[in-house]
């Protein structure tokens, strides 16, 4: 560990010329600086490369940016809209667009791939804080001319200071006893990986690996192998709660999902994001739209996709789509990890290096292609420490107690005595529709309720992008709640989504709040509705959202697979 805390990453850009002004590259940038240093030293240097460019515009440029033009009070702006229409019109001297011009030049030199735009601020990606998601990334196409290519490069690098002052990351700041002012944003701007097909850039699979496991679905799954999460297409989808793969390295056959067609249909992949290469933008396409054309470039479809028939509840394969034109096409990678040995194997020499030379578990991103076998590592960083208690023995306690149980997903942790429950009402959350309300009346219910460690449950996928599956809530609106539980209800079509790996679930790891799936109707599982109809509660600003007074308790065993959730006597 000290080696890398004490690995200076200036360095390695400033010597490759990549190194915009005199200030640091930030945490994004380090990782990825680490990662090549390490895999020149071992014999996997040959299996895994990097990005061809990563320019960095140092922290420097960002100070400098904000003094210039009397920006510096945003670090205290309580007004996100204002701090962020002041940042966006700010001018950019000319000497910082002579800069970005010949950052533009050099990637003419690679053939002008699309762009990534990356956040890589000090405080992120360190030791003991993953600021996962907090701060934005974007893409250019970088197509047309170099004023053209100007205007959307300094578009994205705008956008990606001004992200510095979001209200998710000022909370994440302020929960975590970190000063606004400590912190200060670099940028990399990154050669996107992929290639042109269609007149669409993409690369065929994106995901990330973890070394470790603080959340498993099955006791048989070992913590210190790991897992890989995939998606086809950009890499959005892997680290958003979407429906990208999760493959325990331990037993990578396994679904967290369950194996039943539905529940796979439920949590598989049917969109994908690109860059159009004509329009310039990126784009989320249908999965059964570009079909036809992925028929003619991808010749190993039928290690992606199925077809799900709804009527039969059945799973067809790849081979069948011709004479099954009503199914759905999902990306549920059918025998990948039988197909795909090298790529398995290559994940679990990858992890054990890069986590044996950081001296704990770390967190990467990737892309892969399966036929060229190009294997791109796009960020390392350590896995903020998940501070897992001592195994928890669960009470034998009354039926008529018990509010949740589950049996699944449950890492090790109690809380006694805890004040609050507030519920979010599955039937009421859908026939008084307005998702970004109950998601707000929560968020003022987070702030009501600082310095208390109260529950939170509700239907489906918090955090979702789809608010029809789940409560559209940011981690900033939760992140003071001890304990979260999603519930499903199958009748209103809300699962849980058993996504670890996402920067919701990093987050959640990172400030050590517990979290219970619970699965109604399931064997071993609880959901006592008719004793939340019954018990007393205030309503929040939302109709759907309750909050309970009371005396509430959480034991949670890691090692069964059990947690329970009850009220006191």
């Amino acid at each position: 560990m000290e080696r890398f805390l004490s690995y200076e990453a200036e360095a390695y850009y400033r010597e490759r010329g990549w190194l915009l002004g005199a200030g640091k590259c930030g945490g994004k940038a380090k990782g990825l600086a680490y990662a090549h240093a390490i895999l020149l030293e071992s014999g996997l240097r040959e299996k895994v490369d990097l990005p061809l460019l990563s320019h960095v515009v140092s922290t420097e440029v960002f100070e400098d940016f904000l003094h210039a033009n009397d920006l510096e009070d945003l670090y205290n702006a309580e007004d996100w809209d204002e701090a962020r229409a002041r940042l966006m019109v700010a001018p950019f001297s000319e000497a910082l667009k002579a800069d970005l011009e010949r950052i533009l030049l050099n990637f003419e030199t690679i053939g002008n791939p699309p762009l990534v735009i990356r956040s890589s601020s000090l405080m992120e990606d360190s030791v003991d804080f993953a600021f996962a998601g907090k701060y934005d990334s974007f893409f250019s196409a970088n197509i047309r001319g170099m004023e053209w290519r100007m205007a959307k490069l300094e578009e994205c690098l705008r956008a990606v200071w001004v992200s510095t002052f979001n209200p998710s990351a000022r909370k994440y700041r302020t929960k975590h006893g970190k000063a606004h002012r400590d912190e200060s944003m670099a940028v990399i701007v990154e050669s996107m990986v992929g290639k042109d097909r269609h007149n669409i850039y993409y690369p065929k699979l994106a995901g990330t690996l973890f070394s470790r496991i603080f959340r498993r679905p099955s006791p048989r799954i070992r913590k210190e192998d790991g897992m890989m999460c995939i998606c086809f297409g950009i890499g959005t989808r892997a680290v958003d709660r979407g429906a990208a793969r999760s493959f325990y390295l331990t037993n990578p056959s396994l679904r967290p999902s369950g194996n039943s067609p539905e529940r796979i249909a439920g949590s598989s992949q049917e969109y994908f994001d690109y860059i159009d290469r004509n329009e310039g933008e990126i784009r989320t396409g249908f999965i059964r739209d570009w079909l036809p054309a992925f028929a003619q470039s991808h010749k190993d479809l039928d290690q992606y996709i199925e077809f799900y028939d709804e009527e039969s509840d059945m799973l067809l394969s790849y081979s069948t789509y011709s004479a099954m034109t009503a199914t759905r096409p999902l990306v549920t990678f059918p025998d990948f990890h039988k197909r795909q040995t090298y790529l398995f194997t290559l994940v679990r020499e990858l992890l054990a290096l890069m986590e044996s030379r950081l001296g704990m578990p770390v967190d990467m991103e990737f892309t892969y292609d399966t036929t060229s076998r190009d294997f791109r590592l796009v960020q390392l960083r350590p896995l903020a420490h998940f501070h897992e208690m001592s195994r928890v023995e669960l009470p034998n306690v009354p039926p008529a107690r018990v509010i949740f149980r589950g049996d699944r997903m449950v890492s090790n942790g109690r809380l006694e005595d805890v004040p609050y429950l507030i519920y979010v009402e599955p039937m009421k959350y859908l026939s008084e529709w307005d998702p970004v309300g109950a998601a707000r009346a929560v968020g003022a219910l987070n702030e009501r309720l600082k310095g208390t460690n109260y529950i939170l449950a509700g239907p489906g996928r918090w955090g979702s992008r789809n608010p029809a599956i789940g409560v559209p809530i940011q981690y900033g609106d939760i992140y003071n709640c001890g304990c979260l539980v999603e519930l499903s209800a199958p009748q209103f079509n809300f699962n849980p989504e058993l996504s670890y790996g996402s920067h919701f679930f990093l987050d959640m790891d990172s400030d050590n709040i517990l979290y219970l799936p619970v699965f109604a109707g399931q064997s071993g599982n609880v959901y006592a509705s008719s004793w939340l109809d019954r018990a007393d509660y205030e309503l929040g600003q939302h109709p759907a959202v309750r909050v309970y007074k009371g005396n509430f308790f959480v034991y949670l065993d890691g090692e069964s697979e059990q947690g329970l959730i009850c009220g006191g006597e």
